[in-house]
C-alpha cells in the first residue's frame, strides 16, 4: 500500500510514471463536493427519464419501485454510467472538476474493473452504518473511506504535490 508521501505520478492515459511527485490524497470536503457535482447529474439524469415512463406521478409514489424501467434507470444506469467514469478517466465529473482521481492503492495505476465493482458496491458498505464508512475519509491518514479500503483504491489530488 501507499505510505502518507509516497511517490507516484502517473499518467492516466498510458499509466505509466512521469516523474516523482509526493501524493496529495483527496480530502473529505473535495469529495463531498465532487459527490454532489455526480448526484446532481445523476438526478439530471435520471429523474427526467422516469417521468417519461412513469409520468409526473413516480414523484408522489411511496413504492420503493415502480417497475422494470425503474430498476434500470435508478439502480443500474448510475452503477454502469459509474463504473464506466472510473475506468475511462479514473473519476467521476465532479472529481475530474477538483482534478481528483482514483488509484490503485499499491501502485498508482488506474484501478481494475474489478476493483472498480467492488468500489461501488463497496459504497452500500460505507453507507449501512449511519455513513461511517464515508466519514471515515475525514479521519483516515490516507483518506480511504472503507469503500477504498475493501477496493484497494485512494483518491489522489492530479498534479498537486504535498506542501503545496
Amino acid at each position: 500500500m501507499l505510505p502518507v508521501g509516497h511517490n507516484i505520478a502517473m499518467n492516466s492515459s498510458e499509466n505509466s510514471p512521469l516523474q516523482a511527485n509526493e501524493v496529495v490524497y483527496a480530502g473529505f470536503w473535495i469529495r463531498v463536493a465532487a459527490a454532489l457535482v455526480d448526484t446532481v447529474l445523476l438526478v439530471a439524469i435520471t429523474l427526467p427519464l422516469l417521468i417519461h415512463f412513469y409520468g409526473a406521478s413516480y414523484l408522489q409514489s411511496e413504492q420503493f419501485v415502480q417497475g422494470p424501467m425503474d430498476i434500470i434507470i435508478s439502480w443500474v444506469l448510475p452503477a454502469v454510467l459509474v463504473v464506466w467514469f472510473w475506468r475511462a478517466k479514473q473519476a467521476t465529473p465532479g472529481k475530474m472538476i477538483f482534478s481528483a482521481r482514483i488509484v490503485d492503492a499499491t501502485t498508482g495505476a488506474a484501478p481494475s474493473l474489478r476493483q472498480s465493482i467492488g468500489r461501488y458496491l463497496a459504497y452500500f458498505v460505507s453507507t449501512i452504518p449511519l455513513g461511517l464508512g464515508l466519514l471515515w475519509v475525514a479521519f483516515d491518514a490516507r483518506k480511504q473511506g472503507w469503500h477504498d479500503k475493501l477496493a484497494g483504491t485512494v483518491v489522489i489530488r492530479a498534479g498537486r504535490h504535498a506542501g503545496s
